[in-house]
């Protein structure tokens, strides 16, 4: 659907409308959308019957994912530690990017997300850009405001350092794929050349910014230039950070003074930086994310998956960091939940960080300042007059049904400790209705589903991997890293 065939107003009735969770909610209300922002939130005496147990809230942002269709154990890749499942990552079969992308945006359309940072794994180096061209159509027929993070990668491929200790523990004919993938397949000034054709795709539901993988995998030229272009041009820069110990362990023997510190020194942190994971930091890396202003994106189920352990939360609070919630397209239950993630973001939060991380400071992260990783400051995250248009309407008559009380517990706590998608209603972007009744409107989501599965099978038939070879790799990995 183009800008132009969007309604250009719409309106929806609900018995309470959390203008910021937590902390701003009214009563019976019908919000009203113009032009893509919010018009005004109206009052109302009585609701009809069918608006009894809807609630509206800040549409949700996933602030890191891949969005991968098909999932990560659905072509075996199974859930180990990182270093070890990054070398079966190469059993997912090649498929047209437009699917992949519209099969994993519309999922997260129907659980309650509105923008999303995506940080695009290649399947085919020599055709990034007709990748891009696929996820920003994706984007635009489901409706969800999408963040590109144009990859940029080129050393450590295979493992942190050394290859041949590796290479040791496998056959020779195993040898020349391993080394091929320590050469860059693009040299830095053909990436930088792409971030701006694929920037000519930019439009109200795509982004883009730059992807530097992580510093394990990015020289130190490369990230400077990329510092220097995003305080030119204004883009944000997404990037991993500290997903695992491993990942830490080479950082201090590479930079003794600080991985941080150094990243600073080449110009990378500012206000339009993400990290995403960011589980081993220690207190001085948050305090020096905390003043430059980074932001984060803790992604709870995936790390657990990974064996990546879990976020420094008593720091996080305690240098009062800005994160938001990423699925990584590894929600624990391989559902594309983030309401589940939120929850569980929240109990360990309040485990190991303690009172700092009320539900309104949840939720601020779910809605808000996930949010500014994908779009920037543009107003969004909250539901007032004047706001953009994407909102979530929740029906909470599952998650009340035995409440005893209308009081306590408010159906906002119970959305926190219950709420999952299946109580999706109805999401809103732009003032577009992208989800109706807990079914994408722009795409037969399922259909696609279909249609990627039936792809992928006859894929593996014309190109099946060499399965042997990786699960080699695999385990010479495992003994490499003593894990």
């Amino acid at each position: 659907m183009s800008l132009a065939a969007m309604p250009a107003q719409g309106h929806v009735d609900v018995a309470e409308v959390h203008g910021r969770p937590g902390v701003h909610a009214t009563g019976p209300a019908r919000l009203h959308w113009r032009d893509g922002r919010l018009s005004r939130i109206e009052p109302l005496p009585s609701l009809p019957p069918a608006a009894a147990d809807l609630i509206a809230l800040p549409g949700l942002a996933n602030a890191h994912d891949h969005g991968r269709g098909l999932k990560t154990l659905a072509f075996g890749a199974r859930d180990q530690t990182l270093e070890t499942w990054l070398a079966e990552l190469a059993l997912e079969p090649q498929v047209d990017p437009y699917l992949r992308a519209a099969v994993a945006f519309a999922r997260m359309a129907e659980g309650g997300i509105v923008a999303a940072n995506h940080c695009h794994n290649t399947q085919d180096g020599r055709a990034l850009l007709r990748e891009a061209e696929g996820v920003a159509r994706a984007a635009r027929d489901v409706g969800l405001r999408i963040a590109f993070a144009v990859p940029f990668a080129g050393r450590n491929g295979v493992v942190y350092g050394d290859l041949q200790p590796v290479l040791d523990r496998l056959p020779p004919h195993d040898h020349a794929r391993l080394l091929q993938l320590r050469r860059p397949s693009r040299t830095l000034q053909e990436n930088l050349d792409l971030v701006e054709r694929i920037a000519e795709l930019e439009g109200p539901t795509f982004q883009v910014q730059y992807g530097p993988v992580g510093p394990q995998w990015v020289d130190d030229e490369t990230l400077a230039a990329i510092a220097r272009a995003s305080a030119d041009t204004g883009r944000r820069v997404h990037m991993h950070l500290f997903e695992t110990r491993r990942q830490r362990d080479w950082a201090r023997a590479q930079h003794p003074q600080g991985l941080l510190r150094h990243l600073d020194a080449l110009g990378l942190l500012s206000p339009r930086l993400t990290v995403a994971h960011a589980v081993w930091l220690d207190d001085d890396d948050c305090a020096l994310l905390s003043e430059r202003g980074v932001s984060l994106s803790a992604n709870v189920s995936s790390n657990l998956r990974l064996r990546s352990g879990q976020p420094p939360w008593g720091c996080y609070a305690h240098h009062r960091l800005r994160f938001g919630l990423g699925l990584d397209g590894m929600s624990l239950d391989d559902d594309d939940d983030l309401l589940r993630e939120l929850r569980l973001a929240w109990h360990q939060a309040c485990t190991h960080g303690g009172e700092a991380f009320t539900p309104s400071r949840l939720f601020d992260a779910a809605c808000a300042d996930g949010r500014r990783t994908v779009t920037g400051d543009d107003g969004g995250g909250r539901l007032e007059a004047g706001a953009p248009a994407d909102l979530l309407v929740l029906d909470t008559g599952r998650i009340v049904r035995d409440r005893l009380s209308p009081q306590r517990p408010t159906r906002l706590e119970l959305v926190l400790a219950r709420a999952t998608r299946q109580d999706v209603r109805t999401v809103v972007v732009a003032g577009r209705t992208v989800v109706q009744d807990g079914a994408c409107t722009g795409v037969d989501r399922p259909a696609l589903e279909d249609a990627l599965r039936d792809q992928a099978r006859q894929a593996l038939e014309r190109h099946p991997p060499d399965a042997a070879a990786i699960d080699r790799l695999r385990v010479a990995l495992r003994q490499h890293h003593g894990c």
